[in-house]
């Protein structure tokens, strides 16, 4: 998936645990390790902003777009796929 989550990244930055982060945004620390270790398929807009809110960050903080691993076929790979 070209969606990279840097929860982690931020987690790091202001010192906070997984279980305090859990607790600060209502949800189980399960739920927090998917979206940290970028399982998530999908992630609320209402949890994305508790976690903005729980660690003073926008959410371009916490997610970010980067090519996905096939990407390094050559192009015409990609067109004859289609």
């Amino acid at each position: 998936m070209p969606i990279i989550v840097n929860l982690d990244v931020m987690m790091a930055k202001r010192k906070i645990s997984s279980n305090e982060l859990a607790k600060i945004i209502d949800i189980t620390p399960a739920n927090l390790s998917i979206l940290k270790t970028g399982k998530a398929k999908a992630i609320r807009f209402a949890t994305l902003d508790k976690l903005c809110e729980a660690l003073h960050c926008q959410p371009g903080d916490l997610l970010e777009w980067g090519p996905e691993a096939d990407a390094a076929a050559p192009p015409q790979a990609h067109k004859e796929a289609l």
